[in-house]
């Protein structure tokens, strides 16, 4: 919590949270006393009109989030767009959010890195997305659920067993605690120890570039099939991206070898 931020949150009108019993504990910390109003993921279409009127009308409207940053996977980007359309001034009061925070300890390269959110729930769609972040040749940033953690672990292990994944937990807390190693290394140290808190997990980019030209489209496909468990259609489209080459030309080449 920064001086600036207790001076913003003490001079707005009043203040939008996700939870107005969460954010009270830390607005009676530093003594401000400023009306909260409840604004979540669930909230935040209905209440944006009501919001904007008050924007408009000359209010100073202060939007904060349980943990972390608004709009980074929290409410707030949507209200951000239309304050934007409506030539509203927008100001970010600078305070901890968890994907840079994570990277800066991590150990992997910051000089190029790509942020996520939320990985899928599905097992299919969390193979698909995995099978595109771990061919990134940056660092990939990641937010997942403690519950959730372990089987994602087990689909990159599958995938990527020598890929480097660090995973950060209770980032600025007081449990905070960072894992490094592979994601067998990983799965091993969690299976002794509960996982509970808030969760980012990072993905060490892919560095190697593969000689593609020794398969052919059909056993490139084919291996994406079995590696992956994509769709065939996936398999192909994912094909052409890695070998350079339009979609179609993968597609010709496997049709017209079955004809």
């Amino acid at each position: 919590m920064t001086f600036r931020a207790i001076e913003t949150l003490n001079v707005c009108d009043y203040i939008l949270c996700e939870d107005t019993r969460h954010s009270q504990v830390l607005l009676q910390h530093y003594q401000i006393h400023k009306p909260l109003r409840s604004f979540h993921k669930f909230s935040e279409a209905s209440k944006e009109e009501g919001v904007m009127s008050d924007l408009l009308n000359g209010k100073t409207i202060a939007v904060i989030s349980d943990a972390g940053t608004p709009g980074i996977s929290d409410p707030g980007s949507r209200l951000v767009l239309s304050c934007v359309e409506h030539n509203i001034q927008v100001v970010a009061i600078p305070g901890a959010c968890a994907a840079i925070a994570a990277l800066t300890c991590s150990g992997l390269s910051t000089d190029r890195f790509q942020f996520f959110g939320f990985l899928p729930k599905k097992q299919e769609e969390l193979k698909t997305t995995l099978s595109e972040l771990l061919r990134y040749p940056g660092t990939t940033i990641c937010y997942e659920s403690p519950k959730r953690l372990i089987e994602t672990l087990q689909e990159i292990d599958a995938m990527a067993p020598d890929q480097k994944v660090v995973v950060a937990r209770e980032l600025t807390k007081k449990f905070e605690e960072i894992k490094r190693g592979n994601a067998k290394e990983l799965l091993d140290y969690w299976k002794q120890s509960p996982l509970k808190g808030e969760v980012v997990l990072m993905i060490q980019g892919k560095t190697q570039t593969a000689d593609w030209s020794v398969l052919t489209p059909e056993e490139h496909v084919a291996w994406l099939i079995n590696a992956f468990g994509q769709t065939k259609h996936d398999a192909i489209k994912m094909a052409a991206e890695m070998r350079g080459v339009p979609k179609r030309n993968v597609y010709n080449s496997i049709i017209g070898k079955n004809e």
